[in-house]
């Protein structure tokens, strides 16, 4: 289970920054977006299981694309402080974020069948979050550091960030364009609750046009307090 444990000193001495102090907005509205759709798609998904089970058909008619991000059980960790946790200790760019939702919808559309909920929605978060810092930022950190950071083994988000590309057949490019569309799809969705929002646009759109391959270098390797199950 994802659960936060207290911060170990010496494992990571953090210098303050900006991360700590305040929350980009781009957090607060996907977290909003995402807490959403899982609680809807938790719902629909208990609603399927007992329809099924009610007419003694298998719940294998479900979808199982994304299968292989699922816990056992839901994190104790919210959305909101899982995201936050990300940013505070990966030093992703905001954009990364929205790239990550690009990701994440992608899936969602090339597999109907497989819903985004409470048991998955934590493991594509760090997974597609990573890739895009790999295609975006300069500097990105290696992916032991993001799976300490998620509270997964290092082993296991290696192996979800190829069943992500995999699903994704590879297409992890993104325009300047898709990406402006989707920060005004995720500006749009809080406006619908009576809260105007702007995302942080810090990104040059050549950074999305130009990139066509996934780096691979491993920048950073300090450690971050851990996430333990």
């Amino acid at each position: 289970m994802l659960t936060t444990v207290g911060y170990n000193h010496q494992s990571r001495q953090l210098e303050p920054s900006l991360a700590e102090t305040s929350t980009p907005r781009v957090l607060t509205i996907l977290s909003s977006v995402l807490e959403k759709l899982v609680a809807r798609n938790d719902q629909l998904r208990d609603c399927l299981s007992q329809q099924l089970d009610e007419l003694s058909l298998s719940s294998a008619l479900l979808g199982k694309s994304f299968n292989a991000f699922h816990g056992v059980r839901a994190p104790n960790i919210s959305i909101p402080k899982y995201l936050e946790r990300l940013y505070k200790y990966t030093d992703c760019s905001p954009s990364c974020f929205v790239v990550g939702y690009v990701y994440i919808d992608r899936l969602v559309h090339r597999h109907p069948d497989s819903l985004v909920i409470s048991l998955n929605v934590h493991r594509l978060l760090v997974t597609s979050v990573m890739v895009a810092s790999k295609m975006l930022d300069d500097e990105h950190y290696n992916n032991a550091f993001f799976a300490r950071v998620g509270g997964v083994s290092n082993a296991e988000l290696n192996r979800l960030e190829l069943e992500l590309l995999s699903l994704l057949d590879f297409g992890v490019a993104v325009s300047s364009r898709v990406f402006e569309f989707y920060c005004l799809h995720l500006e749009r969705e809080v406006m619908f609750n009576g809260i105007g929002q702007k995302i942080e646009r810090a990104i040059i759109p050549s950074a999305l046009d130009d990139v066509t391959e996934i780096s691979v270098d491993d920048t950073h390797s300090s450690s971050p307090p851990q996430i333990v199950d």
